[in-house]
């Protein structure tokens, strides 16, 4: 089977899903590939967009006509503005999204964009002619033609999660990895590495004794992303709560320092600067007695509740006595354990300032298969 497009698209994330909407409007006929169509902009970690560094990148994003600041506006449940206490320059707009709603708004952006299209596949080889990009086969045998391809793969290349000793092939909890691209790619003369991040776990609203917790409300005001005035805040505002380690929780975790894959050899990638997991930083700051927790909801029908600031890829029943020994959570009842992953990324050295690589022509690097934070 031979489909023919301007511009195929692989992968239905943050960079994916701006980059197909983004072609698509500006008159090319576009193929946006995905694993799984029901999961478009599926928030892997902590379903939260913006934060210091990155609110104003979603900003940037809707001044250039993009949906991120959109989509996120209509699916918030909290909106802050992060460093009030300090300079105008220094404020970060950051907002908690309802997971679901925010996959229905981006599938709604998706279906409402003309000259846009979906195929729900995985990506395997991408085909070159004399240097230059002119198209991809699937794991399903289709051979799309193109004039261009965008790969925007995130964690999914030879995609690989941590429970403490237990690994488990993916690019996030149960989806598959995607294989192949990685070396064919390095066959063609691209430097790859691996790089790794993680994600804590996942908790039951029911057994969470809030009362224990310092309560953190929203900005309920006019703030929001988008600058568009018919774009609004939809849905019921939530709080999040904020609780703390102690050393109790810090004794347990560096007792099982040696089950930890970061620091028993198992994990060799890199890892980014932002959000270091519970494990690095008992060991970064040992001086620390306490370091703060944020307990945040997923969505306004759901009874999952996310661990920020707990990443680890500690083996489940060490995060699970751990976890138990904080207050507010002392009975707390999980429905899934944090883990790391280790994902192959291309360094961004590789791409000129269009992200088209250097070495194939019309072939594009964006997101996180460059090392970025996602977006």
């Amino acid at each position: 089977m031979i489909l023919d497009y301007d511009i195929v698209v692989v992968g239905g994330g943050h960079a994916g899903l701006e980059a197909a909407t983004a072609a698509a409007t500006m008159g090319s006929r576009t193929l946006l590939i995905t694993m799984d169509m029901n999961k478009l902009g599926q928030m892997s970690c902590n379903p939260a967009i913006g934060g210091i560094a990155k609110g104003q990148i979603v900003r940037e994003i809707d001044a250039l006509g993009g949906h991120q600041g959109i989509v996120t506006d209509r699916s918030a449940i909290q909106f802050r503005m992060l460093n009030k206490s300090k300079g105008a320059a220094m404020w970060s707009p950051r907002s908690q999204a309802d997971r679901k709603r925010y996959i229905e708004e981006w599938t709604k952006v998706c279906t409402e964009t003309p000259n846009l299209f979906i195929w729900q596949d995985t990506a395997t080889e991408i085909l070159v002619e004399n240097g230059k990009i002119r198209g991809i086969k699937t794991q399903l045998g289709v051979h799309i033609n193109a004039r261009a391809v965008i790969l925007t793969n995130g964690t999914f290349l030879n995609g690989l999660m941590h429970f403490g000793q237990k690994k488990v092939g993916g690019g996030r909890i149960s989806e598959p990895a995607s294989f192949g691209l990685t070396e064919q790619l390095c066959n063609l003369g691209f430097k790859t590495d691996r790089m790794k991040t993680g994600t804590p776990c996942r908790i039951d609203k029911r057994s969470i004794d809030f009362n224990k917790m310092a309560e953190q409300k929203g900005d309920d005001d006019w703030h929001k992303f988008s600058y568009l005035p018919q774009v609004k805040r939809e849905l019921k505002q939530m709080s999040c709560y904020i609780t703390y380690t102690n050393e109790k929780t810090h004794n347990i975790l560096r007792q099982h320092l040696d089950e930890s894959p970061m620091y028993n050899g198992q994990i060799h990638s890199i890892g980014p600067r932002y959000c270091p997991s519970i494990e690095t930083k008992i060991v970064t700051f040992a001086d620390k007695p306490a370091h703060q927790l944020f307990i945040e909801p997923e969505g306004v029908d759901s009874n999952e509740y996310y661990l920020n600031g707990f990443s680890s890829s500690m083996p489940m029943e060490v995060q699970f006595e751990a976890i138990h020994t904080i207050e507010g959570l002392e009975n707390a009842v999980f429905y899934r354990p944090g883990y790391a992953i280790e994902y192959d990324f291309f360094d961004p050295t590789q791409l000129l300032h269009t992200l088209e690589t250097k070495i194939i022509e019309n072939l594009f690097f964006a997101g996180q298969i460059n090392g970025t934070t996602g977006y």
